[in-house]
């Protein structure tokens, strides 16, 4: 072996056992916060059979963001309903205690009811 290779593998050494001892205690730090599952200034809805989702009201009601825990979707206020919102095949209709979600065949969210914000 000549002095680069010797070196080179030094070096290898040292950075792989930096990197290893910096790892764990990023993990274990104590003062790592719970992360909340509710998104902020999103109102909760629980409907039948306990489906979930969140709504997050934009532009002074002219859209509804509604959010899932693995995916997220815009919906404009319809022209004609000022309570139904839309994109695509995916409809929101707010109305009470009977809110409803469907996405053509593929979702379909009945008796959906607001859940107080909690401060």
């Amino acid at each position: 072996m000549n002095y680069q290779q010797v070196s080179a593998i030094a070096l290898t050494c040292i950075v792989l056992s930096a990197c290893s001892m910096v790892a764990p205690f990023k993990i274990f730090k104590s003062e790592s916060k719970e992360i909340s599952k509710n998104p902020e200034n999103a109102t909760e809805y629980i409907c039948e059979g306990n489906k979930r989702f969140f709504v997050r009201m934009l532009n002074k009601g002219a859209d509804a963001w509604l959010i899932f825990p693995d995916h997220e979707v815009n919906l404009a206020q319809s022209s004609t309903d000022k309570n139904r919102y839309v994109t695509g095949a995916i409809t929101l209709v707010l109305a009470g205690d009977q809110t409803t979600l469907t996405d053509g065949d593929v979702l379909s969210y009945t008796a959906c009811k607001a859940q107080a914000i909690p401060k």
